[in-house]
């Protein structure tokens, strides 16, 4: 019997990540300071990223000695995921800091689950079968109940129940789809005896209905976490119940994870017809349902579920539209981040995400924070200045074209015409003039002022959304950095 050798390094930038988990314990355990644990974990995300520039194109590790299948497999893909999810989560604890400061939440409990979750994020990037996959998956999620719910108090507020009802809706509708994913891995595994990737296959002659069944099981799991409809009711609820940096962590790391999950299935296994329908009703109830929306986190939600749709079309093509899919969703998520981290600097630390409405004038008080948002708004419509967005949708309706899917493209381009009318319309909000009033006023500038202050935006939170705005920029004009990355 040959001993299964371990190449550590192919594992540093998971080293990095659980380190870091660990790290936050140990700062907040002997030190008590949040600047400690804070710092614990922006170090550990760079190293994170370090790790995965390293390790680049390395063989793979947990390999079978008898035919070479590797559960853990580095690639190009792989380490710009890995990437992606270390900076989400110092970018999203960038965004939390107001708030943590002012005690919503345990500093050190809030950083250990944000870490965790990057942990399980990486892991889903490197998987290499279907366990490795759905353990990272969960590794992923788990965190994200306690985050969606995990709120203080302070004595004397109000106790609101709408951050433990979504921590539970998350956490009960997310049971039954990994229960359902399962369940599926189990009836291909038992129809084809394959669990690494590069072994899966459709299965043949008897035991074939079973291996379909599980393709199809497995593939509606996996839909659940990027809130594909009609497995979606979870999204919108748990969005507006999080705090604010937990439901741009949501919108961006859980939905970029169900996406790596969807396309290593649908990549060895034929899921086209089943993936497509996914993904013309989800792109199309996201944007007609958007439409109506008069709260802005509610309104981001559905506007992710379409662009969830959008996601998924070119997935539809199995492996040939791999590439186009990750890279909508790399854009997709420098975006989304964006539009959360404008709302977090408009919004009181600690608060909703308002109505509408309330952001009428934003641009005109704080005219860079304005921009920022309209360059957002803009990519995610596929509009210039968004130019990112805008090759993106070009990306995946060139690849549905390509793949002879012309209809998909099609409806990719018609609801990317209805989605106009809610990003124009929060954009035009966002510079339109204060309402009259009925009586005189002689400086309306100075009552717009007096009513409406401009936002003081914190430094963590004006470090990460320029850094995400030099990144989205940067790809728009430059987007073959990301292709080449994805190579």
């Amino acid at each position: 019997m040959r001993a299964q050798t371990v190449d550590h390094v192919s594992l540093l930038p998971l080293y990095a990540a659980a380190g870091t988990a660990v790290l936050v314990l140990l700062a907040d355990l002997l030190l008590a300071r949040r600047t400690a644990v804070f710092a614990a974990l922006g170090l550990g995300g760079l190293a994170t990223v370090a790790g995965a520039i390293v390790t680049g194109s390395r063989a793979g590790t947990f390999c079978d000695p008898t035919g070479g299948a590797c559960s853990w497999e580095p690639s190009p893909p792989a380490a710009t995921a890995a990437v992606v999810f270390a900076a989400l989560t110092v970018g999203v604890l960038a965004l939390s800091i107001p708030s943590l400061r002012l005690g919503t939440a345990p500093a050190g409990e809030f950083c250990f689950l944000l870490a965790a979750s990057m942990t399980g994020g990486l892991v889903v990037g490197y998987a290499g079968d279907l366990i490795t996959l759905i353990v990272g998956l969960e590794t992923l999620t788990l965190p994200l109940y306690l985050l969606v719910g995990l709120r203080r108090f302070a004595p004397g507020e109000r106790v609101t129940p709408s951050a433990a009802s979504a921590s539970v809706t998350f956490f009960l509708i997310s049971v039954v789809s990994t229960a359902i994913a399962l369940l599926g891995a189990a009836l291909n595994y038992a129809a084809t005896g394959a669990l690494h990737f590069d072994r899966l296959v459709d299965g043949a002659g008897p035991a074939a209905p079973v291996a379909q069944a599980g393709v199809a099981l497995l593939v509606i799991g996996l839909a659940f976490k990027v809130a594909a409809v009609p497995l979606h009711a979870w999204a919108p609820a748990t969005y507006e119940g999080a705090p604010l940096p937990v439901a741009a962590y949501l919108s961006t790391a859980s939905k970029l994870g169900g996406v790596l999950a969807l396309a290593a299935v649908v990549t060895r296994l034929d899921a086209a017809t089943l993936t497509a329908l996914l993904a013309l009703v989800t792109m199309t109830v996201g944007n007609l349902v958007a439409l109506r929306q008069t709260r802005m986190v509610r309104l981001l939600a559905w506007s992710s579920i379409a662009q969830a749709g959008y996601i998924l079309a070119p997935l539809a093509l199995g492996a040939d539209g791999v590439r186009a899919a990750a890279a909508y969703a790399v854009f997709f998520v420098v975006l989304e981040f964006i539009a959360f981290g404008v709302v977090v600097a408009l919004r009181p630390a600690g608060g909703d995400g308002g109505d509408i409405t309330s952001y009428r004038g934003a641009a005109r008080r704080s005219p860079w924070l304005g921009a920022a948002l309209v360059l957002a708004l803009a990519g995610l419509a596929g509009l210039p200045p968004g130019l990112a967005g805008l090759f993106a949708k070009v990306t995946i309706v060139d690849a549905l074209i390509d793949g002879g899917q012309t209809w998909l493209a099609v409806i990719v381009a018609l609801n990317a015409v209805v989605a106009l009318a809610y990003y124009i319309r929060v954009a035009a909000l966002l510079y339109a003039a204060p309402p009259r009033v009925g009586i005189a006023v002689a400086d309306p500038a100075l009552l717009e002022a007096a009513t409406h202050p401009r936002p003081a935006v914190t430094r963590p939170v004006a470090a990460a959304l320029i850094t995400a705005a030099v990144v989205a920029v940067t790809l728009g004009f430059a987007p073959q950095l990301l292709f080449d990355a994805l190579s």
